[in-house]
């Protein structure tokens, strides 16, 4: 229900979230609950994986992807100051990315059911906006960031993500 919160622009969402390293550890349910979409949507895509050694690296990927960056983001807070709220910070992207999971297989669905490319390609648009918009607002709520610096981390997340998918294309062949 935080993460929902969270979403819609309400920090109070903060409040539904752990604080804990444990809960933290456990916010990484959200990884499992997003591997079926995950998995449809790469399958179903127009560059699904078709060979074993894609699919090994697709999965590979799906895990440095839900780790890589909440260990650079656990470095960042540390050295700013902000060690102590790096739990809640990854219990909430943890699951916020939930969120982000089901916008994507909503504009799947959409475009299987005939949305004009247009219409797909402006969309596309506009959840790429929300997910950038979404990672900065729990950033700079969770780790109590002013906007500027909440966008270093919004930054790194998306470079983790691009050097994860260069390396899951590099694997894939």
């Amino acid at each position: 229900m935080g993460a929902l919160r969270l979403a819609t622009g309400r920090a109070d969402g903060l409040r539904a979230m752990e604080t804990t390293l444990d809960g933290a550890a456990r916010s990484f349910w959200a990884a499992a609950i997003c591997l079926p979409p995950f998995l449809a949507l790469r399958l179903l895509g127009e560059d699904a994986p078709f060979t074993a050694r894609a699919l090994s690296a697709e999965l590979a990927g799906y895990v440095i992807g839900w780790t890589a960056f909440p260990l650079l983001a656990r470095r960042m807070a540390i050295a700013g100051g902000r060690g102590l709220r790096w739990p809640l910070f990854v219990a909430a992207w943890n699951w916020c990315n939930v969120v982000q999971y089901a916008t994507l297989v909503l504009l799947s669905l959409a475009s299987a059911l005939g949305l004009p490319a247009g219409l797909a390609t402006l969309l596309s648009l506009a959840i790429l906006g929300y997910a950038l918009w979404l990672g900065w607002f729990l950033t700079r709520h969770a780790l109590a960031l002013d906007g500027f610096n909440a966008i270093g981390f919004v930054l790194i997340d998306i470079a983790t993500g691009i050097l994860v998918s260069q390396a899951v294309a590099a694997l894939s062949r």
